[in-house]
């Protein structure tokens, strides 16, 4: 059975995301399944995701453009199967439909769901973007953006036109990691705690600890260049796609909840 965002809240009516299901590696080791191979794999994204939206940043700074294809599904929810209720990602019909969106060459699928159900017949979990995709073994590699960034940071860097670019170098990543958490729990992840809390007082406690690590952010970058010190660093690029959706979409939620 499909399942929905909404299916994630807990009885005391917060949201509580789930894990990511599919979690191979991409490595540069001799014997791994998923090796590093230009032309090999293919991104699918959707604009609309902040999720989706940091792997296909990672994808440009690394200078992955020529290694690694992508495309972008309809910005907007849409029916996936007429057996169900459930509304997902969808392919436009054409690449005139939707700006920036066009349809699955790779597989022919019309949705991100089919794309799911070709993986693995019998998944039940959530149908989501980010999807690192296999051409070769016409399957899921990862749909986990946290390490979906982590192996484009690295395990490419034969093949990337910025291989020297390391967003996550050693000296930095306790820091880096503490920053992550932080943000992750208030902000990326809180906005989604704001905008799908079924109750009050859920939703106060998320709001009160997104303004909160909003200001903690406007404190720290008052100081300095970038999240953590004077280098861009993963941290940045986690914050940024979230803060720049903010405006647009985010406080409309707020908003209305307020009201």
């Amino acid at each position: 059975m499909a399942r929905f965002s909404l299916d994630e809240i807990s009885d005391t009516g917060a949201f509580v995301r789930s894990a990511s299901t599919f979690r191979n590696w991409i490595s540069r080791d001799l014997n791994s399944q998923f090796p590093p191979e230009s032309g090999r794999y293919h991104l699918y994204v959707s604009y609309a995701c902040p999720w989706a939206s940091r792997c296909l940043a990672y994808l440009n700074i690394k200078g992955l453009n020529k290694a690694i294809s992508f495309s972008a599904v309809k910005p907007i929810f849409e029916r996936t199967n007429e057996s169900d209720d459930y509304k997902g990602w969808v392919f436009p019909e054409s690449e005139t439909e939707v700006p920036g969106a066009e349809p699955d060459m790779l597989n022919g699928a019309k949705t991100i769901r089919e794309l799911y159900e070709i993986a693995s017949a019998n998944y039940t979990g959530k149908y989501t973007v980010p999807v690192l995709w296999d051409k070769k073994l016409k399957t899921i590699v990862n749909n986990e953006s946290s390490e979906i960034i982590r192996m484009f940071n690295t395990e490419f860097n034969s093949i990337a036109e910025n291989p020297t670019l390391d967003l996550y170098p050693t000296d930095l990543k306790p820091q880096i990691d503490d920053t992550n958490e932080w943000i992750y729990t208030s902000i990326n992840n809180g906005v989604y705690k704001c905008g799908f809390a079924k109750k009050q007082e859920p939703y106060n406690e998320a709001a009160r600890q997104l303004y909160g690590a909003l200001d903690k952010c406007e404190d720290i970058l008052s100081k300095q260049r970038y999240i953590c010190g004077n280098t861009l660093t993963e941290a940045d690029i986690r914050l940024f796609v979230t803060l720049i959706r903010f405006d647009e979409t985010t406080k409309l939620v707020s908003e209305k909840r307020q009201s």
